[in-house]
């Protein structure tokens, strides 16, 4: 493995996901996302830096983080059950996650050398080769980090493991053209199809996503497009964005097929340990039914490959 000086912000690296690609994968999630999706389900991804958490149910009030913080920035609250941050104090060294006995402060993320991260990659070779599986880099957007992925895509492609990439595809083209010579699949997510819309819900439009899209089913890499579809009930799954998804999805020469992942909330402790609101707050996950429904309404439209519902 050839030494790098490449740092990346690492939120968490899972092991034997059957979710984000074929067979048993190890997925690498990153830190740092230009959207904001309202209803994203990792709020700690979406800033680049190192953050901490704290999930006030776990906490007894014992005090120690108090007596361990070097800036003096946490004290307890009147009730002494729980403890307050002055984050105008706070320089995130994390002491304070260290010493927590009951894992009520949290460090959400990690910087990790493309070597370490490689290194953990390589433990899970054997599931690898048993399951037909490999690495998936999701995010975040992981293009955010284009450098810094290459090279483990890169490290990776030598040591004969499988690749894919999942992304949001809002990025440079620069970036984008950088990975994919390492890459086996890639995972785009087609969140909306007008470009208002997107912008009420994801925070900018879409024009950049699509122009992409068309720019890599364009090239000679002799990688497999995957396109996905988040769908949340009252933002994108109308008869009218899923037509459009399908329209848009004959014209790719690449694409695979097309996934469908079911909206959930597994998130929203998340936002309760960084002290953010939810914004759909009233929004609840889409029955099987009616998830088997749009599948079926989507491939009568005839997007040209197979239609498929994630997990």
């Amino acid at each position: 493995m050839k030494k790098s000086g490449l740092v990346g912000s690492v939120l968490r690296i899972e092991r034997t996901s059957i979710y984000d690609g074929q067979g048993l994968r190890t997925v690498l999630f990153l830190k740092g996302c230009p959207l904001r999706c309202r209803w994203c389900s990792t709020p700690e991804s979406q800033l680049a830096t190192l953050q901490k958490g704290y999930a006030r149910n776990r906490c007894v009030g014992c005090g120690m983080c108090v007596c361990t913080c070097p800036e003096g920035a946490l004290s307890l609250a009147e009730d002494g059950l729980n403890v307050i941050t002055d984050f105008s104090k706070c320089q995130n060294c994390f002491m304070c996650v260290a010493k927590c006995l009951q894992n009520a402060h949290k460090k959400y993320g990690s910087l990790l050398s493309v070597q370490e991260v490689v290194r953990e990659i390589v433990k899970d070779e054997i599931f690898f080769f048993h399951s037909g599986g490999g690495v998936t880099i999701s995010g975040g957007e992981p293009l955010s980090q284009p450098d810094f992925v290459a090279e483990v895509l890169q490290e990776c492609r030598a040591l004969g493991i499988h690749t894919a990439l999942e992304t949001s595809f809002h990025a440079p083209y620069e970036s984008i053209a950088k990975v994919l010579p390492w890459l086996n699949v890639l995972y785009v997510d087609l969140k909306l199809m007008d470009k208002e819309f997107h912008k009420q819900w994801v925070g900018t439009d879409n024009a950049l996503i699509l122009d992409n899209l068309q720019k890599v089913d364009q090239t000679k890499e002799p990688l497999e497009i995957i396109v996905r579809i988040p769908l949340v009930p009252g933002a994108n799954d109308s008869d009218a964005n899923l037509s459009a998804t399908a329209e848009f999805c004959k014209s790719l020469k690449k694409l695979k097929e097309v996934e469908l992942l079911p909206y959930h909330r597994l998130g929203l402790e998340t936002y309760r340990n960084l002290d953010r609101d939810y914004l759909l707050q009233e929004l609840i996950s889409p029955s099987a039914e009616e998830i088997s429904e749009r599948a079926s309404f989507l491939a009568l439209q005839d997007p040209g490959v197979p239609i498929r519902v994630g997990g």
